[in-house]
């Protein structure tokens, strides 16, 4: 039995798969297992115990696109799988499923994209207060009829970073002055669009005041590629505040995504917008305070162990909420921007007072 996986694009995305990953290595051990995606999220599932392989889908644009996808296609189609399994249902990747030619091919009822299935899931058009794992999760019924829904215990998100991850984090550290003795908090400073962004002086005022909850703690912000100048800017805003302790705030710098695993592995908490680091994160044991704008945490709140510390913090109902972010009804991101900083900084204390053995920390 050949089996592959197809999930592009987004990180957080592929880290909601990661639970049918162990669903198909549970019911067919001997299976070979693959997984397409595309080279920005490929860490989620490089290292993943239970797969056979993983394939890089080029993100090349016009007709190197179609060069590419070809290749690809003849590609997947000399490996033979028995069974594909679209687990989006985009244009790409319905095309990139047909081009395989398995004779078995299950993906989402979305307009325009039968024709490349032989299985089509139902999916609801509307956003509906339903975890996102649980959403990817339906895509298996065709396959594995009977099976039950999945359960965080059981079937947690999960990802293992690359080996030398932990060397690059430890080197880091060293660099950095930092200890086994520090409490590290991380905050991630950015989101896949201006939707899911938390005022930048939010965030000045977040790191401002649990740098002096206690001596040890050392603030480091995370951000994507793209807005490397907005966490130097919370950095120097805050020591521009409090210029007595200009260690206790830093960046990390231009982390790949298997370091910002290893590194968030080591923290006392994580703290962050509803992006693809915030299910990357809940992928460790470290405690995690989420924040929500548009989104529900019924649908995207870590997918994990309960007992480990994962705390939601949003503005609670509001007519636009939650949204398609394409356009901001009233026009003043009120989902977010009326998410106090105060709300923030008391589920980031509770967290932080949780014992040892609730959390990352060893």
């Amino acid at each position: 039995m050949r089996v592959l996986l197809v999930r592009l694009r987004l990180i957080g995305d592929v880290v909601f798969t990661t639970p049918i990953i162990g669903a198909l290595r549970r019911a067919w051990p001997d299976a070979h297992l693959a997984y397409l995606i595309e080279p920005a999220a490929a860490p989620v599932v490089g290292h993943h115990p239970a797969l056979n392989d993983v394939i890089l889908a080029p993100r090349t644009r016009g007709w190197r696109r179609i060069r590419d996808d070809f290749r690809l296609g003849r590609r997947l189609r000399r490996d033979r799988y028995d069974l594909v399994l679209d687990l989006h249902s985009g244009p790409r990747a319905s095309w990139l499923t047909w081009l395989s030619g398995a004779p078995r091919r299950v993906g989402f009822e979305v307009q325009g994209r039968h024709w490349a299935y032989t299985d089509v899931v139902a999916r609801p058009r509307e956003i509906r207060p339903r975890h996102s794992v649980e959403n990817q999760w339906d895509i298996l019924a065709p396959v594995l009829p009977g099976l039950e829904g999945p359960s965080p215990m059981r079937d947690p998100v999960t990802m293992v970073h690359a080996p030398e991850a932990d060397a690059s984090v430890d080197a880091w550290m060293r660099r950095e002055g930092l200890s086994a003795a520090d409490s590290l908090i991380v905050i991630h400073v950015s989101a896949g669009n201006a939707f899911r962004r938390w005022p930048l002086l939010s965030f000045v005022a977040l790191a401002d005041r649990l740098s002096v909850g206690e001596p040890n703690r050392r603030i480091i912000l995370t951000s994507g590629p793209s807005e490397a100048a907005a966490a130097a800017e919370v950095v120097r805003l805050v020591r521009e505040r409090r210029p007595s302790a200009p260690q206790a705030v830093r960046t990390c710098g231009d982390m790949s995504l298997d370091e910002l695993h290893a590194l968030v592995g080591r923290a006392r908490l994580y703290i962050g917008g509803d992006s693809g680091p915030l299910h990357v994160a809940a992928t460790t044991r470290t405690p995690i305070v989420g924040l929500y704008g548009p989104t529900l945490p019924v649908r995207s709140a870590p997918w994990r162990d309960p007992q480990l510390s994962s705390a939601a913090v949003d503005v609670g109902a509001l007519p636009c909420r939650p949204c398609q972010q394409r356009v901001c009804v009233p026009g003043d991101f009120r989902c977010l921007t009326h998410i106090t900083v105060d709300a923030v900084v008391a589920a980031a204390e509770r967290a932080l007072s949780l014992p040892a053995s609730r959390t990352g920390a060893n």
